[in-house]
């Protein structure tokens, strides 16, 4: 699992035995859990997502600790799920937050916005998922653990090369100091024992500095982190001039707008953007029909 997902159920999980006055695991089951989950959502008000994320975290220890079979769990108090449309930047505000986004970060902005990136998927972009020939990324192990294929912006292609250039250099000054090696997922490292050291499995965008992987204890040099793109999205958006509480996933809303505004049939932005049901992407339908274009105001007529 990502770092993070193990950092959430050790979180949800040692809650969850708070909640229940230090009781052990064994000792509780599907009642305590349900109790647990209205009281995320009654009490705390946490998002329909939050309160998966616990239920899942229980169910693993549950299931894969404590090797304990749980029964469906019903009857529970459900987060409410707001429908919400989702925020998009014009293409004009796209255009300033290029003009205003800091140089480290301007190819990450682009593929975000011309790929229909999510900002994890960009930054774990390795080199041998970029694809010149065919003009397209591979996203690997995307948010349903798919993958699937995107398009390359034709602008992008000229930084995106000189960015590659830049990790090879960088790569080789590691190899020759003894380090080099990437971090592979699954079980890939077993399967190809000197793969973590060749060009292709580097990060596109790696950190400036090396640092222990905490799951192995092994020395990589790991993709930058997603927070210092975030600040440096936030500032662009405040020098642009632009009111709007957006955010690099903005760019991917508005990636699937404007690609629907330009003609594309709904069919080719689900399979851009990796949605499973096509329902999710005619979200963005509903941004074109309800935009300030789509009606006439009474004051006009």
């Amino acid at each position: 699992m990502a770092i993070s997902t193990e950092e959430s159920y050790t979180y949800y999980i040692k809650n969850f035995i708070l909640f229940h006055n230090k009781r052990h695991p064994r000792e509780m089951g599907v009642e305590e859990i349900r109790t647990y989950l209205t009281y995320l959502a009654v009490e705390k008000h946490v998002a329909p997502s939050t309160q998966n994320i616990a239920l899942n975290a229980l169910l693993f220890l549950y299931r894969q600790v404590l090797h304990l079979e749980i029964p469906d769990i019903d009857h529970i108090e459900r987060a409410k799920r707001h429908k919400r449309i989702p925020l998009v930047f014009s293409k004009s505000e796209v255009k300033r937050i290029f003009e205003h986004i800091d140089e480290d970060y301007r190819l990450i902005i682009y593929l975000l916005y011309g790929s229909g990136l999510r900002l994890m998927e960009c930054l774990r972009l390795r080199v041998k998922d970029v694809d010149f020939d065919y003009q397209q990324l591979v996203i690997r192990d995307t948010k349903g653990l798919e993958d699937r294929i995107t398009v390359l912006p034709h602008s992008a292609e000229p930084r995106l090369r000189l960015q590659i250039e830049k990790v090879k250099l960088l790569h080789q000054e590691d190899l020759s100091q003894g380090y080099g090696a990437a971090y592979l997922p699954y079980a890939l490292k077993q399967k190809y024992p000197h793969a973590d050291r060749e060009l292709a499995w580097q990060y596109v965008f790696p950190a400036q500095k090396r640092s222990i992987n905490p799951q192995t204890g092994t020395i990589h040099r790991h993709h930058i982190l997603e927070d210092s793109v975030q600040k440096a999205m936030k500032r662009a958006i405040k020098r642009a001039g632009i009111s709007k509480n957006g955010s690099c996933h903005t760019l991917r809303h508005s990636f699937a707008t404007h690609l629907l505004e330009d003609g594309y049939d709904i069919r080719t932005v689900q399979e851009l953007l990796g949605h499973k049901d096509v329902r999710t992407t005619m979200i963005y339908t509903h941004v074109l029909q309800k935009g300030a274009r789509a009606i006439k105001s009474p004051l006009d007529t």
